[in-house]
């Protein structure tokens, strides 16, 4: 969701996660992955000030699912799931878009 003065931030999270999506349609065939993990509102110190207010802080809560923010354990988390799978497969590095920018790696176990 869109929030006045972040027009910049949300084109850029949808640009992200369209990417993401054909990325993962062009290589599936080729049994390559592609992850995006973008989360919400996180509380971090750059966030906390939002907090500091009581009725700031439950506005922002009470507009996610959980009734609130996720914590930065929560991101590296889920990018920690990523690797995990990575970890089982072949790892490839990629420096661009193109397909012949990327080079495989050897398989971790």
């Amino acid at each position: 969701m869109g929030n006045a003065g972040q027009a910049n931030y949300a084109a850029a999270k949808a640009g992200v996660i369209g990417f993401t999506k054909s990325a993962a349609k062009e290589f599936a065939s080729r049994g390559i992955t592609v992850n995006a993990v973008a989360p919400g509102v996180i509380r971090t110190p750059l966030t906390e000030r939002y907090f500091q207010d009581k009725e700031v802080a439950e506005k922002i809560n009470g507009i996610h699912a959980m009734n609130r923010v996720g914590e930065p354990e929560e991101v590296s988390n889920a990018v920690r799931f990523f690797d995990a799978i990575a970890a089982t497969t072949s790892v490839w590095s990629c420096k661009a878009r193109l397909e012949s920018a990327c080079t495989p790696h050897t398989t971790r176990s």
